[in-house]
C-alpha cells in the first residue's frame, strides 16, 4: 500500500467499503500502487494496468488495455463508443466484489501478461474520425485556423472532433466551434488553459 494513496480511500464516502475490497485485490496481484488522475492506479513495471474510480452510480476497476483482454466471463463494459482501449467492470455493492474476487484476479493477471506481450490497441487514427459539416465549413474558410488545427498532436485534435460532432443540433455544432476558434488558433487543445 502507498501511503500517499491513503486519503483517496479515507475520503470516500459512497463506495467506501467497495474501493478498499477492489484495493486489496489488486495488491495481492502484486501491483504496484499509485496516485494517477487522482485515483489509485494499479501498474506493473510502470506499465498502468487497472485504475479504481468511483461514479453516482457505480465504483468501478478500469483496465487501461481492457480491449484486448478476452473477457470470457462478458463483464467489461466500454464506457463510450469514443473509447477505443480501456473497459470497466462496475460494481454496486461490496458482495459483487467479494463473488468475482477470482474472476477479478484472472483478469487482472491477463491484462498484466497482455503488459508482458508489449500488446497494443489498434487505435482509430485521427483521419478516421468524422469532421462535423460546421467545423470543415471554417477550415475551408478560414486557412489560418486548418494550420493550426494541423499542427495540433493527434490526441487534441481528437478531442476537438468528438467535441464538435457529438451535439444533434448543427446550431449548437456551430456554437461549439465557434467558441474553440480562438483556443485553436492558439495552438492549444479543447481541456488546455
Amino acid at each position: 500500500m502507498n501511503p500517499k494513496v491513503d486519503f483517496y480511500f479515507n475520503k470516500a464516502e459512497k463506495w467506501h467499503q467497495e474501493i478498499k475490497k477492489l484495493r486489496i485485490i489488486a495488491l495481492d496481484c502484486m501491483l504496484t500502487e499509485e496516485l494517477k488522475w487522482g485515483c489509485p492506479c494499479y501498474t506493473f513495471r510502470q506499465s498502468n494496468i487497472v485504475l479504481i474510480h468511483v461514479f453516482k452510480e457505480y465504483c468501478a476497476f478500469l483496465f487501461f488495455k481492457g480491449a484486448l483482454l478476452n473477457d470470457t466471463n462478458g463483464i467489461l463494459i466500454q464506457q463510450t463508443e469514443n473509447v477505443q482501449a480501456a473497459r470497466q467492470i462496475r460494481f454496486t455493492g461490496l458482495h459483487e466484489i467479494a463473488e468475482m474476487e477470482p474472476i477479478l484476479k484472472s483478469y487482472i493477471f491477463e491484462a498484466i501478461e497482455v503488459e508482458k506481450a508489449g500488446l497494443k490497441v489498434d487505435l482509430k487514427k485521427t483521419t478516421e474520425f468524422t469532421i462535423s459539416e460546421e467545423f470543415q465549413n471554417r477550415l475551408n474558410a478560414i486557412p489560418a485556423l486548418k494550420t493550426a488545427f494541423d499542427a495540433l498532436t493527434p490526441g487534441r485534435q481528437r478531442a476537438y472532433l468528438l467535441h464538435f460532432s457529438a451535439p444533434k443540433q448543427s446550431k449548437t455544432r456551430e456554437a461549439r466551434v465557434e467558441k474553440y476558434i480562438p483556443q485553436i488558433l492558439n495552438g492549444k487543445g479543447l481541456d488546455d488553459q
